[in-house]
């Protein structure tokens, strides 16, 4: 789903790299014109990779700042055609192919090699001149302020082709991951980042070291608020930058869908618990036994907003994530096209205020998790939710 339904799967990067000179919206504009998205339904080729408007996934037209620029927002689609051929076809249509060449060459009992390959080219062209494209498009979003872009997807596959495509259409620039620690950072009090770098288990800043060996970090965050949400005690305030106020209190706690995994000599085994949960006994059970909760549903409420997402531990993407309704006044007297202006902050606000929370959340485990008493306050809390 896109960044204006009410339900997204989010993941962040930084964008790091040599900035241009000079207006930055403009130049980003004449690159997504440069590298926009071309149709390829009239033709046979097999993929098109490339940009179009966010409001509008059949304009790839960027002529102008208004194409992209909301504000301090850069906002567009990455889209994709892709014609695909099913192998079963394909090979009935070889094999048909080859038969007919070898009744055309009757002193040939096989096909040769060359001509195989030949024959194999030309029917999956043919097959693919008579296949329509499949469409597929993910949004992102480019805050300039801090230059955190958004992008609707979690599929390694299309985060692979998104760092890809924005790598050659902005010189210069490369998208970072956000992960675990790398969000630690941003939202650690200066006070603890001492403790934050001793605790960093990756002997390298290779991103994938950093994820790899910082586990912990979703592990613990997870073990750490499902004892704070069995015990009612998971009230936090708002203390990380972001559109609402500092000191807002809300709630935080995990509910509805938990997975847990743990090692045993026939591999790995995996736990799930769904539903509406009251003491949390399967959970705890499952705790006890060595197993840690990889992914959890979180729900985070503010008076009477609530936002509700999946949290994925090991890389703290976002799945699922259910905002406040935004809905659009369709009347005769509402210009469309400011709606949907409109529209697109207040979605952005909501999305960015259930990051803060968040972020909170998040920030007041790390003054927890990073303090010298954490060891015994881990044995408390096992303690707590395995008796």
């Amino acid at each position: 789903m896109g960044i204006l339904s009410n339900t997204v799967s989010l993941c962040q990067f930084s964008v790091k790299g040599s900035f241009p000179e000079g207006n930055l919206a403009e130049w980003v504009t004449s690159q997504l014109e440069q590298f926009s998205f071309r149709s390829i339904e009239q033709g046979s080729e097999e993929l098109s990779v490339g940009w179009v408007r966010l409001d509008d996934h059949q304009d790839n037209s960027f002529a102008d700042l208004s194409a992209c620029q909301r504000d301090h927002y850069l906002a567009f689609s990455l889209r994709r055609d892709q014609r695909k051929v099913p192998a079963a076809l394909l090979k009935a249509h070889i094999v048909r192919e080859q038969e007919r060449f070898l009744a055309e060459h009757p002193g040939l009992q096989r096909v040769p090699k060359q001509k195989r390959e030949e024959l194999k080219d030309a029917v999956r062209g043919a097959l693919l001149a008579r296949t329509l494209p499949t469409p597929a498009v993910w949004d992102l979003v480019w805050d300039t302020r801090n230059h955190v872009l958004s992008f609707t997807s979690l599929s390694p596959k299309i985060i692979e082709l998104l760092e890809a495509q924005f790598k050659k259409s902005f010189p210069g620039l490369r998208l970072m991951t956000i992960h675990p620690l790398a969000r630690a950072e941003q939202v650690v009090p200066d006070a603890l980042r001492p403790a934050l770098q001793r605790a960093n288990q990756a002997g390298t800043d290779v991103v994938v070291d950093q994820i790899r060996e910082n586990r912990w970090l979703g592990y613990d965050l997870l073990f750490w608020l499902m004892e704070q949400t069995i015990n009612g005690s998971a009230e936090f305030a708002l203390s990380t930058p972001g559109p609402g106020l500092a000191n807002e209190p809300f709630v935080g706690y995990l509910n509805d869908r938990l997975t847990l995994l743990g090692q045993s000599e026939n591999g790995v085994q995996k736990v799930t618990v769904a539903g509406p949960q009251d003491q949390f006994q399967e959970v705890c059970s499952a705790l006890a036994s060595g197993k840690q909760i990889h992914e959890a549903v979180l729900y985070l409420e503010q008076e009477e907003e609530v936002w509700k997402l999946t949290l994925k531990g090991e890389l703290f993407q976002f799945a699922s994530l259910k905002a406040p309704a935004v809905k659009l006044e369709n009347d005769d007297l509402t210009d469309p096209e400011t709606e949907k202006i409109a529209v697109f902050f207040e979605r952005m606000y909501l999305v960015e205020k259930g990051l803060q929370l968040f972020d909170s959340l998040f920030a007041a485990f790390l003054g927890e998790r990073l303090a010298e008493g954490w060891a015994s306050r881990e044995l408390e809390i096992r303690a707590g939710l395995t008796a």
